[in-house]
């Protein structure tokens, strides 16, 4: 948890020593005074919470192929030559460097069939490859999984969309959250008939991810058969924070 922490000063009073279970006075009067528990009796406590939605500029595509032979071996050979067609057409004629073609899930596999008298058997195999691509130019996201499509490609999971420059929506997002704590906090002193103070403590969402960026997605498409052109709308990716903040009542 990222904390920034204003240091209040700990006076502690003392009023009597004990010494052999009997009370001997240092200081005249008795009373005992910790000044820490004056500055919490003084303090209010509130969540700033900060939201904005931004427009994307990159998708992440998830462009697989899947082939069914008879043995493991030719349904690798068929799939891994649908994968390379699909890698070229990204290369070659859509300009997509290698640094953003990334193949993120592959495997082979049996497929099995079963029946009451010859029990499970192995019925051909399965292999399965996922290219994830990043793609800059969102006007042109619906032709290029469309010419996917067309190249081989029948396992389109998913398209989402998101920021690539996340700083300068950060700051953002974290001052208005700063913003909304101090309303809250200002309406709190004024209902108490009391003054706001300083900020004394703030503490800011989840330490390992203090800022959400909540990616647009686009559902599953089946790519089977399709003659249509696919239509495909960004959306907005919201961008959210919350920061706990403890203020200084007067």
């Amino acid at each position: 948890m990222n904390k920034w922490i204003k240091p209040v000063g700990s006076v502690l009073i003392a009023g009597a020593l004990l010494v052999g279970g009997a009370g001997v006075s240092g200081i005249a009067g008795t009373s005992t005074a910790y000044a820490d528990q004056d500055v919490q009796r003084n303090v209010v406590n509130v969540v700033g919470k900060g939201e904005i939605s931004v427009k994307p500029d990159i998708a992440y595509l998830s462009i697989g192929v899947d082939t069914q032979a008879d043995t493991a071996q030719s349904a690798q050979k068929a799939n891994a030559e649908k994968i390379q067609k699909i890698t070229d057409l990204l290369k070659n004629t859509w300009k997509i460097a290698d640094k953003d073609i990334q193949s993120v899930s592959f495997y082979v596999q049996p497929n099995y069939t079963y029946n009451d008298k010859d029990g499970q058997k192995v019925k051909g195999y399965t292999a399965h490859h996922t290219l994830q691509v990043s793609y800059r130019d969102l006007s042109k996201i619906g032709k290029l999984l469309d010419d996917a499509s067309n190249a081989g490609a029948n396992n389109i999971d998913n398209v989402s969309f998101s920021v690539e420059n996340r700083d300068q929506f950060e700051e953002q997002v974290i001052q208005k959250a700063m913003a909304n704590a101090d309303l809250k906090a200002g309406a709190i002193a004024k209902a108490a008939k009391r003054q706001l103070g300083v900020v004394l403590v703030v503490s800011q969402g989840d330490a390992s991810n203090p800022v959400v960026f909540a990616e647009a997605k686009m559902a599953a498409m089946d790519t089977a058969g399709s003659n249509s052109s696919t239509a495909v709308s960004p959306g907005e990716v919201k961008v959210s924070t919350q920061l706990s903040v403890q203020y200084e009542l007067k």
